[in-house]
């Protein structure tokens, strides 16, 4: 009886903080959504995220030269995967749009741990609208020659705002 007992204590003490942990609500501006087939939200439209939410999910950053600036460039966000991976996002595709409605569309199979992160800082800094950000997603061009193509280019999206994750 003791060992059942021990058993279901272990188990809800390892299982319930993973149920318990719904996406918590912005309290800063709101940076960036995402909608469409996400399964953890914070909204009935889906989830909604400022800056300390991103950061909370995991921090990253890389070097690396792109065609738009001059120069190597530190970039730090979050991955593209740790952002799906905390909504359960596992099927389909997603389409980035920017703050002026431009939009691409990015495979799923892009968003690897060493792949693009949604950066929010560039060269130490928080990103301005004129400055592509607040928030651009970038990939480590300089790490990975596959990502140095014009269809990769394209999916570099800046001023991102929203991504919607389709079937």
């Amino acid at each position: 009886m003791f060992r059942w007992v021990a058993c279901c204590v272990f188990f809800l003490c390892n299982a319930l903080p993973a149920l318990a942990m719904p996406l918590e609500n912005p309290q800063g501006t709101v940076l960036l959504t995402v909608t469409g087939e996400v399964p953890v939200k914070n909204s009935p439209e889906g989830a909604a995220f400022d800056l300390h939410m991103l950061e909370a999910l995991g921090t990253t950053s890389f070097t690396t030269t792109t065609i738009w600036t001059e120069g190597p460039q530190r970039f730090t966000g979050v991955s593209l995967h740790d952002l799906l991976s905390a909504l359960d996002v596992t099927g389909g595709s997603i389409k980035a749009v920017a703050i002026n409605e431009y939009s691409t569309e990015i495979p799923l199979e892009d968003a690897v741990p060493e792949g693009p992160i949604i950066a929010w800082a560039r060269n130490g800094s928080l990103m301005s609208v004129r400055d592509k950000g607040p928030l651009w997603l970038v990939y480590p061009f300089d790490d990975h020659p596959e990502y140095r193509s014009e269809i990769i280019f394209a999916r570099s999206i800046w001023q991102l705002s929203r991504i919607v994750v389709e079937p």
